[in-house]
């Protein structure tokens, strides 16, 4: 349950900063009063363990702040930047235009979309920042009355034009995007978000009982910065997926399709099958008897999730919080990344004790309102969708597939060989860059140093002389795993220095990882470099990391491990490594 803004305040109070090792430094600018905004961001993000700085511009002056370039706004340098508007401060004259013609509202709309383009112009030569916008609220009246469908220029048309205006700004600019404060408006009702009252009282535009709830839409923007945001979730069967019970009802009786409730379930379906394709992995932790359980899964008509949408499949008699750690094995995937579906509350009491990391759903006794629960949670949220995201369904399908071959092959060496793998070392580009920074904020297990890295960072090293951005796709018999690794190297006049060495979880213990580094060092020796140096920074998930540069033959130097480049460098026999220009 939400908490009120007064406990929020009250909470942000207290928070201890010190003991959050990763921080986000965010910027409000506003053109109304949004006091509280700020308490309760620092409150939701301390809950996530990081450490929150802010700055909170005067009212109503965000103009002057993207203006001027000595501003405190550019001062601060924040890491993201919410610029929340209003239609009454913003528009003006406009917002009450009964005595203009549509000719004339259209000539003030042009001139302030004009300076708003301006503001974001000048906002991206000053800041590396992610810009957040809003967008407007459409109200539901119109001085036009019935005739604002006749209108040339009508009041709800001109606020739709900047709206969309606004998503094509952000469709051409990578640092910008769209928050969609007309749908929070929607969703809570225009006369429970405003009260006009406080708006003549103090230019106070949104209730206070509902800023926790904006600030929990807007974390949708920062989870994803730190990869806060949530991979797997896990679902169990009987009434969750489906109503009644298997074991009980029978495959012909349980609820799903034709009647209320079995209509609700297939739209709860089409919601999960939704965030699978949009790269969200799906699992199941269900107590069952596995035959009668499967066999809904696979042959049930009116089932949309079928068994290869699922990664992991746990139907047995086993403690479900023992089937999540099955799960997470698995996957290789940690459990604070984990959202569990139950509608039993014993079931939902014994994850949260054993497990507190994973985030565990209170489903509501009617199967109707599953769905826009599902929808109100901004932890699935991305910033940038890649391939890799849009194919992790079918890839982790694929791991399966791999994981009988390794069970039906007791020889490691024959097993590698069977997989057939084949890397691809590709330089950073355009459309590479937005996945090797996703590497670098999600990567835990082989991760040298663990630094995380946005877009405009990985942007800026990609550009540089001094440095060498590269990434490999992994590929084997059964499928493209996709952009699974990735490197940074500083090019020094005598030495090269490895900045960031990563692998995903999901090959790790195939060898890539040494064709990868044996790729970097053939690079340094064609250019006439001895050495390679790198450092391990352990961490309480990197372990998997710690002996490589070891067990590869670098030596330890003080701070940093040292590789001479004298002998030949070869890559593993059991893969084949193309490099592409």
């Amino acid at each position: 349950m939400e908490k009120n803004l007064s406990e929020y305040i009250s909470l942000s109070k207290n928070i201890d900063e010190l003991k959050f090792d990763k921080k986000i430094k965010v910027a409000i600018l506003s053109s109304f009063t949004l006091n509280g905004l700020d308490e309760t961001l620092h409150v939701k993000t301390s809950e996530l363990g990081i450490r929150y700085q802010s700055y909170v511009s005067g009212y109503n002056q965000y103009n002057q702040e993207f203006l001027d370039p000595k501003s405190n706004l550019y001062d601060f340098s924040p890491d993201i930047t919410f610029l929340i508007l209003d239609i009454r401060n913003f528009f003006g004259d406009i917002h009450f235009p009964y005595n203009l013609s549509d000719s004339e509202r259209k000539l003030l709309f042009k001139e302030k979309l004009e300076q708003l383009k301006n503001l974001i112009s000048i906002f991206e030569n000053n800041s590396d920042s992610k810009l957040i916008i809003s967008n407007f609220n459409i109200p539901y009246y119109s001085p036009n009355g019935i005739i604002e469908s006749k209108s040339e220029f009508g009041f709800h048309e001109m606020i739709e034009e900047m709206n969309k205006s606004l998503r094509d700004i952000s469709k051409s600019h990578n640092l910008i995007y769209i928050y969609n404060f007309n749908n929070f408006v929607s969703k809570f009702g225009e006369k429970n978000v405003f009260d006009y009252r406080q708006f003549h009282v103090g230019d106070i535009q949104i209730t206070y009982n509902l800023i926790p709830f904006l600030a929990d839409e807007l974390m949708g923007y920062i989870k994803p910065i730190h990869g806060k945001n949530k991979k797997c979730i896990v679902l169990d069967l009987d009434n969750t997926l489906w109503g009644g019970v298997i074991g009980e009802d029978g495959f012909d009786k349980i609820e799903l399709g034709h009647t209320p409730n079995g209509k609700a379930f297939v739209e709860f379906q089409k919601e999960l099958l939704s965030l699978w394709h949009k790269g969200i992995i799906l699992a199941v932790n269900s107590k069952n008897n596995f035959d009668d359980a499967i066999k809904v899964i696979r042959e049930h008509p009116n089932m949309i999730l079928r068994e290869k949408h699922f990664a992991s499949i746990q139907i047995n008699w086993n403690d479900k919080a023992q089937n999540m750690k099955v799960i997470s094995d698995e996957l290789n995937i940690g459990l604070n990344s984990m959202v569990f579906f139950d509608d039993d509350k014993l079931n939902q009491e014994r994850i949260k004790q054993e497990f507190p990391e994973i985030l565990t759903i209170e489903l509501p006794t009617d199967p109707s309102q599953f769905s826009s629960l599902l929808n109100d949670m901004n932890d699935f949220n991305i910033l940038q969708k890649t391939k890799e995201d849009q194919n992790r369904g079918e890839m982790y399908a694929q791991q399966r597939e791999r994981k009988n071959l390794e069970n039906s092959i007791s020889n490691l060496d024959e097993f590698l060989k069977q997989l057939e793998i084949k890397v691809k070392i590709k330089k950073a580009d355009q459309f590479l860059i937005p996945r090797i920074s996703q590497l670098t904020l999600k990567t835990n297990q082989f991760n040298l140093t663990t630094k995380r890295y946005q877009e405009e960072d990985i942007r800026k090293f990609s550009t540089d002389p001094n440095f060498e951005v590269g990434c490999a796709q992994v590929l084997d018999k059964f499928g493209d795993n996709g952009i699974t690794g990735a490197y940074i190297v500083k090019k020094n006049k005598d030495f090269w220095l490895i900045d960031t060495f990563l692998l995903s979880c999901r090959i790790m213990g195939r060898g890539v990882e040494n064709a990868i580094l044996a790729e970097i060092m053939k690079s340094a020796k064609h250019n006439g470099i001895d050495e390679i140096k790198a450092k391990f920074i352990p961490t309480e998930k990197n372990k998997p990391a710690e002996n490589f540069l070891s067990d590869f033959g670098f030596e330890k130097h003080g701070d940093y491990w040292l590789y001479k480049l004298n002998n030949d460098i070869k890559s593993p026999n059991h893969l084949k490594v193309e490099i592409e220009k």
